[in-house]
């Protein structure tokens, strides 16, 4: 393909706009410009017309004898007066010519404006054939030659330049045309189209990775549009991740709805046998009944909130009266059992008491202390604080901190997880949980000395929160 075809613009597109408005442009500012000159040639026109006229006015004066019709016509010059400096006046006109009152023009008192319109009115047909026109006579110092001339012959010499300069203003704003829209093109308008070619086949197939254009752009010299290549080259890489990670996200939605009604089944047989371990009087086997009963009730809602993680709009929140030093206990008991070389400070207060689905801030919380732990913190502190109409729960560790791999990617699905075989899933849900309260779950800071968790909540029922610390450390 040549490059006149690659250039070959279509009609409705940006290219052809460029063009068309480019050849538009320059035509009109040659047009503009050629006026002045238009008007200079009127203007030596003019003059060569009085040098004709000196050398009548001299043989007529010096020659009294002289044919003055066969003059005048020789300088082409109707009527030619002279006026001295005395007062009087000679006048010899061709026969049969009449006099009329015109005024009077000067070519060296014209401006470039009055010049510019009377050349637009000669071209155009409205201005008179005949115009009388003064200039200072040669001859005699001080005097005045009037002239009387007719002025087809200069609107005809005009119009014969102007279509000549036409003709050469169209070649040239032509060819100005092109170039700049080459220039152009290869600069702005071929960059566009291949951006734009980029988002249409993104949006028809996001699942193909083909950024051949795009790598093209980007491996320009640095300015916007490489800039732009780049950045929409990564939004397309990053959103084709997003879009995998939902797709498997869509996956384990369908699976676990699939396999969720035989495990209720499944987990309700647990739940009577430990009913029936609760009639039994050794306290050993009853402890165990009561432990294990939650134990399979939250395998049943994991199982329900999985589902609903993978579906489509926000989860839904069942709120209740729920103090949340309870509940921390509740999941140290399950976490770090007795003889556990864990050790979590809770430091909440005992009557702090808030409107929460109990049973996502418990998955909250496990998942954050199950992480701490499994990234090999001893000591987990827990703690509450109220600011600005918020509370604000704080969950501290003592581990090595997070990589710099799990920071980057800490609360996507499938990319968050720093364990061999984890899904990430842990953090992601959590976070989605705290939003559906109207909060959020935020890492405020991590490294050597341990990481710390932020999990602000806000709600029109917040309580004030005593400033003393509680340690009820469970061990």
């Amino acid at each position: 393909m040549s490059w006149l075809t690659r250039l070959k613009p279509q009609p409705t597109s940006l290219s052809s706009k460029l063009l068309w408005c480019t050849v538009f442009s320059i035509l009109i500012i040659e047009i503009v410009a050629i006026i002045p000159v238009l008007g200079r040639q009127r203007l030596l026109w003019m003059y060569n017309v009085k040098s004709r006229a000196d050398i009548a006015a001299f043989v007529l004066q010096s020659t009294p004898g002289a044919k003055a019709d066969d003059l005048l016509r020789l300088a082409g010059v109707q009527q030619l007066t002279l006026i001295f400096p005395q007062g009087h006046k000679k006048t010899w006109r061709i026969n049969g010519f009449q006099t009329e009152n015109r005024p009077i023009i000067i070519p060296g008192e014209e401006s470039i404006g009055d010049s510019s319109l009377l050349i637009c009115q000669r071209i155009a047909g409205f201005a008179p054939d005949e115009e009388t026109i003064a200039f200072p006579y040669t001859n005699y110092p001080g005097a005045i030659m009037v002239l009387d001339v007719d002025t087809s012959p200069l609107t005809d010499l005009l119009r014969l330049y102007a279509r000549r300069a036409l003709r050469i203003i169209i070649i040239i704003s032509l060819s100005s045309g092109l170039l700049v829209y080459a220039m152009l093109n290869w600069l702005l308008v071929r960059p566009m189209e291949i951006l734009t070619a980029a988002i249409i086949r993104f949006r028809e197939t996001p699942e193909e990775a083909d950024t051949s254009g795009l790598d093209l752009l980007a491996a320009r010299p640095k300015d916007d549009i490489s800039s732009a290549a780049r950045e929409l080259k990564y939004m397309q890489e990053e959103l084709r991740a997003a879009l995998w990670r939902n797709a498997r996200l869509a996956a384990v939605g369908t699976a676990v709805a699939k396999i969720a009604h035989d495990l209720r089944n499944i987990l309700s047989s647990a739940l009577l046998v430990a009913d029936r371990l609760q009639d039994v009087e050794d306290p050993m086997v009853k402890r165990a009944a009561n432990a294990l009963i939650p134990s399979v009730e939250r395998a049943v809602e994991l199982v329900s909130s999985t589902v609903e993680f993978a579906r489509e709009g926000r989860m839904s929140v069942n709120r209740a009266p729920v103090r949340l030093r309870a509940l921390i206990n509740e999941v140290a008991d399950t976490l770090a059992p007795e003889g556990a070389a864990l050790t979590i400070e809770n430091m909440i207060p005992g009557e702090l008491e808030l409107p929460l689905d109990r049973g996502h801030i418990y998955r909250v919380f496990a998942n954050l202390i199950r992480n701490a732990a499994e990234a090999g913190a001893t000591l987990i502190s827990l703690s509450a604080q109220g600011h600005n109409g918020h509370t604000v729960l704080r969950v501290t560790d003592n581990g090595p901190g997070l990589p710099e791999r799990a920071k980057v990617n800490l609360f996507k699905p499938f990319s968050g997880s720093v364990r061999s075989g984890g899904t990430g899933l842990g953090l992601a849900i959590a976070r989605d949980l705290m939003r559906a309260h109207g909060g959020d779950l935020v890492l405020d800071r991590t490294g050597p000395g341990g990481t710390v968790f932020s999990i602000t909540l806000t709600t029109s029922e917040l309580q004030e929160i005593p400033q003393a610390r509680v340690s009820n450390a469970a061990t």
